[in-house]
């Protein structure tokens, strides 16, 4: 595999977890750990720098 097809596939994955963690916070899906809920704040954070990293990872090597 090749750098820049490990860095595109990198860059899918960052996007699938970005849209996911955006998609929470959005319609506020509640998760809780160990019978805590977790805030949304992350959430939205967790958006941010995953679809940063996407667009790295996507943009690579062009």
């Amino acid at each position: 595999m090749t750098a820049r097809k490990y860095a595109r596939l990198a860059g899918v994955i960052f996007a699938i977890i970005a849209i996911l963690q955006l998609l929470r916070a959005l319609t506020g899906f509640e998760i809780s750990v160990d019978g805590e809920a977790m805030p949304m704040w992350p959430s939205w954070i967790a958006a941010v720098v995953a679809g940063f990293l996407a667009y790295l990872g996507l943009t690579a090597g062009d």
